[in-house]
């Protein structure tokens, strides 16, 4: 249940502040109401879903300007290091699967604003990248940190939508991240992911 109501978060199934009614949905969906509580507790925890006081749960509001600044802040001064420390520590795993991830992201970038199945694979390519830069930083309290800011990163995602997912411009800047990452160039990795992170703000931002 829970991959189910991701996808329809994310492919725009249901709008930012849609409210969610675990009756509703258990209808719906033809399952219990159990596996439905678990889903939503589990997505409430990574922040795209939000659960108020006598009236259940619905889908997280539309970031705010200052939101979308504040993360981006936060993105910068930790995402760097992450790209950094990784560029140390690749492995031939580690790199073909960074590799598949910057393949599937170049693909979806021609679709991503266009077709549902491209902003499908746009958005689990693009976390499977930051995630697997995440998890190779061999540092686990930097680690811990990506992930607490995980939910909000799929927020993000999540209201970049069709139309202005900018895609086609992240493509590149992933690529030269996971360039660095191989020639195990740890100072440009960084430099790279920090171009990145502020232009993915900024197109965000100027939608």
């Amino acid at each position: 249940m829970y991959e189910v109501l991701l996808h329809q978060f994310m492919s725009g199934e249901r709008a930012a502040g849609q409210s969610l009614n675990i009756g509703a949905l258990s209808r719906e969906l033809d399952v219990s109401q159990t596996p439905l509580r678990e889903a939503l507790a589990r997505l409430e925890h990574t922040g795209l879903v939000q659960r108020e006081a006598l009236r259940g749960y619905r889908v997280a509001p539309v970031m705010t300007r200052e939101e979308v600044e504040q993360l981006g802040e936060a993105r910068v001064l930790l995402e760097p290091r992450l790209a950094y420390e990784a560029a140390q520590r690749t492995t031939p795993e580690f790199l073909e699967g960074l590799r598949e991830a910057v393949e599937d992201f170049r693909r979806s970038a021609e679709v991503a604003d266009t077709e549902t199945e491209g902003f499908d694979l746009y958005w689990r390519s693009d976390a499977r990248f930051h995630m697997m830069i995440a998890a190779q930083s061999g540092n686990a309290f930097l680690e811990l940190s990506y992930a607490a800011l995980g939910g909000q990163i799929q927020r993000f995602r999540l209201f970049s939508k069709f139309g202005r997912t900018g895609a086609v411009s992240a493509a590149p800047e992933h690529d030269a991240v996971y360039q660095a990452i191989v020639a195990g160039d740890a100072e440009g990795a960084a430099d790279a992911m920090r171009h990145h992170i502020i232009g993915a703000t900024e197109r965000l931002l100027n939608a």
